[in-house]
């Protein structure tokens, strides 16, 4: 096999609000893998690469990219660990070369275009009138659970919102979820917490920042809402990290970002072992373009999930990939008649 890398600067239509401040642009890498007898037959994995977050954010990075290229036809991905994000890539470039170089990821009725995956309303931080006119919008468009980054305006005005919404909207028709991004100290969380649990939340994410265990376990016992994991499963590769980790916090959730997890086969032992403590979990994308999204959602149809995912992120760029995923309300789907355009692509 051979292969080769790029680099591609996404642009979004308006500026993300994220933990880490207001993005303009995302910076991700494609790999590419075929086989040297049919050069015109190949998969293509997104390295999604998320600047500050990602463990394998580090100097290097595209060094480390360019060796796997080179090594690809003796490479073992489980070497990759430490390389969550180009994992990602190379796992889901290979099975899209096994099943035919079409962004076949994953064979199944999602491909198919006869399957659709219900997802959840992302709102992105802003003042407290930005934030309820995108509300407004989502609700119009048909979704049934929202989500709110929360943490960045005034606890106090975030909570009006929560009322205003509730005043409107009963929990049996708009699940809530919040996101705090780790902004409440393990000192002020347990307050916030009971205030938050008078507007019927389903979740919330990171309380308070990753690497505090013990405080989180006190949070994950004795907390009126679920808090899911986000931010706390990053970096944790090892499968007795991850065993030890969900022993020690006892989460109610856990939310998988594939690049950011391990890849796929990362996120399938995060799963496995969840399960296996009855600990729930739903996948979310980490603003992958469309050759990444596409990649999460065909392996999540797989996995038939039973409530909403967090893979409503295409739409945020002026120059995503061209392809056949398509958003319809609340539900992203596969649709064959369309094609994919991989030509703003240059390869190295």
């Amino acid at each position: 096999m051979k292969a080769a890398y790029t680099r591609y600067i996404l642009d979004f239509k308006t500026p993300g609000g994220t933990s880490r401040g207001v993005l303009t642009q995302k910076e991700t890498w494609f790999i590419r893998i075929w086989h040297d007898e049919t050069p015109w037959i190949f998969g293509v994995g997104e390295c999604a690469l998320f600047r500050g977050l990602s463990a394998d954010d580090c100097p290097g990075y595209e060094e480390k990219l360019r060796e796997v290229c080179e090594q690809i036809d003796t490479l073992d991905t489980v070497s990759l660990r430490e390389w969550s994000s180009i994992r990602f890539g190379v796992e889901t470039a290979l099975l899209d070369l096994k099943n035919g170089g079409k962004r076949r990821i994953c064979p199944g009725t999602f491909y198919d275009g006869k399957q659709a995956i219900e997802i959840n309303g992302l709102i992105w931080m802003g003042n407290k009138e930005t934030m309820y006119r995108r509300i407004e919008e989502k609700l119009a468009a048909g979704f049934h659970c929202v989500k709110l980054k929360i943490g960045a305006i005034d606890f106090n005005s975030e909570l009006e919102l929560l009322k205003s919404i509730r005043s409107r909207y009963g929990k049996d028709e708009i699940e809530l979820r919040v996101d705090a991004n780790g902004a409440f100290s393990p000192v002020e969380a347990m307050c916030k917490l009971d205030k938050l649990s008078r507007y019927d939340i389903h979740s919330i994410e990171q309380p308070i920042r990753q690497g505090q265990w013990p405080e989180m376990e006190i949070l994950c016992r004795d907390t009126p809402i679920p808090i899911a994991l986000d931010e706390e499963l990053i970096g944790i590769n090892e499968p007795e990290q991850k065993e030890q980790m969900l022993n020690a916090i006892k989460p109610q959730y856990i939310i998988l970002k594939p690049a950011l997890a391990g890849g796929l086969s990362g996120s399938a032992e995060w799963i496995d072992k969840a399960e296996k403590q009855g600990i729930g979990w739903w996948i979310t994308s980490a603003l992958e373009s469309n050759v990444g999204l596409n990649a999460i959602a065909q392996w999540t149809a797989t996995l038939q999930p039973c409530i909403p995912q967090g893979l409503g992120t295409g739409q945020l760029y002026t120059n995503n990939i061209v392809s056949p995923l398509v958003q319809k309300g609340s539900v992203i789907q596969y649709d064959p008649s369309l094609n994919w355009d991989l030509s703003a692509l240059i390869w190295k």
